[in-house]
Formats: C-alpha cells, structure tokens, sequence
C-alpha cells in the first residue's frame, strides 16, 4: 500500500555533515546574548549607566567580546522604552533561566523589576513623568 523509505531520514543526525553543528548549550547562549544586547541598547537609551555596565558585562561573557555601545536615540517616549525594557529583560530571562544561567536571570529579573516600579511611578507622579529606573 505505501511505497517503503529508501533514504534515511532528514531528521537522522549525520556525524559526517558538511556544515557545523551547535549544542542547545551554544544555541542559548547566542539567544541570550541577543535578548541583553538588545536591553543594553534600551537601557543605553535611557541613560541608565550602571545597569548597563551590568548588561554589558553579561554579554561580553557570554560573546567572548564586549558589545558595541553607543546611545542611538530613538523618538520613542520613556515610558515606551521601560515598556520595551522591560519585555526584553523578560525574554532574558526565560532564556537564562532554561540555561541555568543564574547571574543573568538574576540581572534580567532585576531589569523588569527596575522597569516596572519605574513605569509605576510615572503613573503616581502627578505630571505623569518618569522618573529614573537605577
């Protein structure tokens, strides 16, 4: 009824291929790395120094190389970026968590929590203006 298979599966791993492969260990740590590189370019953009020195840390440890820094401003108001902040510490997280990445899923929670009393102060202050997130 059915024809039988006469090549060996695309999902059979071939030792002797022709192209590298990277562990799930290498795969998550270039995630990760991506996930802080971007929090660093937002928490860059906020102004926040020391907690980008953190962030830049963890992606030099990761990468073998620091990160490029520069404060590329966008037109997007604070509270944006916090939200943006605070969603990319967040993906951080997840990833260094399912790495048992303990420094950096402490860093990431960190950051959200940061983020997230810093957008609630904006909306306390009567002006509506955010204050710094340290």
């Amino acid at each position: 009824m059915y024809e039988p298979i006469r090549s060996p599966s695309v999902h059979t791993p071939a030792d002797d291929a022709d192209f590298p492969h990277r562990s799930r260990e290498e795969e998550l740590d270039i995630q990760l790395a991506g996930h802080l590189a971007a929090l660093l370019a937002v928490t860059d953009e906020l102004g926040l120094g020391t907690a980008g020195d953190r962030i830049a840390e963890q992606v030099a440890r990761l990468r073998g190389a620091p990160p490029a820094r520069h404060a590329g401003l966008t037109a997007a108001a604070p509270a944006d970026l916090h939200r943006r902040a605070h969603a990319l510490a967040g993906r951080a997280l997840l990833v260094a968590a399912s790495r048992a990445d303990t420094t950096a899923a402490i860093l990431s929670a960190e950051r959200m929590d940061a983020h997230t009393a810093a957008l609630a102060a904006a909306d306390a202050a009567p002006s509506g203006q955010l204050v710094g997130a340290h």
